[in-house]
């Protein structure tokens, strides 16, 4: 007698839904990742970069340059990396090839700015209408450091000085701790009041800020890590006169129309009024941020750098050029002129070598070296001359 086939019975009720709902989860999750900011982020990293030992050339030539597409942060130049910003995101340029090392891009937000120091680039995001994404990525290698949110305005800017970075837009300025990634401290300009111009160098941040009760600008110095007032000083500016904040390194800088106000930085008390030629428009004449090297504060202002003394504000020595000086060396300085670059000394200003270019240099660029490749960094794009 044959034996009968047990029959198939269907799952029971709970394997179905227990099915039903992981398949749910499933759909969820991977619509949610694909909503996410890290569906929507192309990053690569790299290893550390190898850096030439060795000093430009006595004749250099343009070896490689990169449009930007985004405003370029003031010091391109991080761990051997050039960085070069586009409306997304970045790319972190070998800066002995000029070739892409890493990058990082969001395709759900725009780049509010971005800066480099202490080895870390930092970027803020715009993801609605606020700079609400803040993150740091190691420069040589493109590796995530830390990310955090914030809430700035969405026109918020960028600086960087040693263990401190600016934010900073009209209305008020936030500081970051770049390594640490928390917010050292805020400073809203007072009702009716807006923010001039904002600055951060080795002598803290500075801050220009109009009010409709008065005629003229107030200057304020603050603590870069406790955000403590140091000093508040009125500069008296021409109704409808220009007024700009050139640098907080060494000393503070402030070009009112056709002046260089030299501030000491302990009280704000006025050291030197240099006289400038008038402005014509061009990138030539642009006053670029300065940077203070030694005991001394170079300013590149309207065709004419200007080494100054931190403490008397007087100049060691002025020369013609189409730039800001590098400023990693504390001896020696390379200045962009007409024909190239000239390595200078620091304490006199003096020639010591040149590295020559034929057809010259675009001016109002600013100067950086690595090993022997020396980075032009204009206001639209950067140059690597080897």
């Amino acid at each position: 007698m044959a034996s009968r086939s047990p029959s198939l019975r269907p799952p029971p009720l709970r394997v179905w839904v227990w099915t039903a709902a992981t398949l749910a989860l499933v759909v969820v999750a991977t619509l949610l990742w694909r909503g996410s900011s890290v569906a929507a982020t192309d990053s690569t990293t790299a290893p550390e970069p190898a850096v030439p030992d060795a000093a430009p050339a006595a004749q250099v030539a343009q070896t490689w340059s990169a449009d930007a597409g985004a405003p370029l942060p003031r010091r391109v130049v991080e761990s051997g990396r050039v960085l070069v910003p586009d409306a997304h995101g970045f790319t972190a340029l070998d800066g002995a090839t000029g070739e892409e090392a890493w990058h990082y891009r969001r395709a759900d937000a725009r780049l509010c700015d971005v800066t480099a120091v202490n080895g870390l680039v930092v970027a803020v995001f715009r993801t609605r209408d606020r700079c609400d994404e803040a993150l740091a990525l190691t420069a040589a290698t493109g590796v995530r450091a830390w990310t955090r949110n914030l809430s700035l305005r969405g026109d918020a800017v960028l600086a960087g000085t040693d263990r401190v970075v600016l934010a900073s837009s009209a209305t008020g300025i936030v500081v970051l701790d770049p390594v640490g990634d928390n917010v050292r401290w805020r400073y809203v300009a007072p009702e009716g009041c807006r923010l001039v111009g904002s600055d951060v160098g080795s002598t803290g941040v500075a801050v220009l800020q109009r009010c409709p009760d008065s005629a003229a600008v107030q200057l304020r110095l603050f603590d870069g890590f406790s955000g403590e007032a140091r000093w508040t000083r009125d500069l008296a500016v021409p109704e409808g006169g220009t007024v700009r904040l050139t640098g907080v390194d060494r000393l503070v800088d402030v070009v009112a129309g056709d002046t260089l106000l030299v501030h000491r930085p302990d009280d704000g008390a006025l050291l030197q009024q240099l006289p400038l030629p008038a402005a014509a428009g061009d990138p030539g004449d642009e006053v670029l941020h300065q940077a203070g090297v030694g005991d001394l504060a170079l300013v590149w202002a309207r065709g004419t750098v200007r080494a100054l003394d931190r403490t008397t504000g007087a100049p060691v020595w002025q020369l013609p050029a189409l730039g800001l000086p590098s400023a990693t060396d504390t001896t020696q300085v390379w200045v962009p002129e007409a024909d190239g670059f000239v390595l200078r000394d620091l304490a006199t200003g003096s020639e010591v070598d040149r590295a020559a270019v034929e057809g010259g240099l675009a001016p109002g660029g600013r100067t950086s070296v690595v090993g022997p490749v020396l980075v032009y960094r204009l206001p639209d794009r950067v140059v690597g001359y080897s």
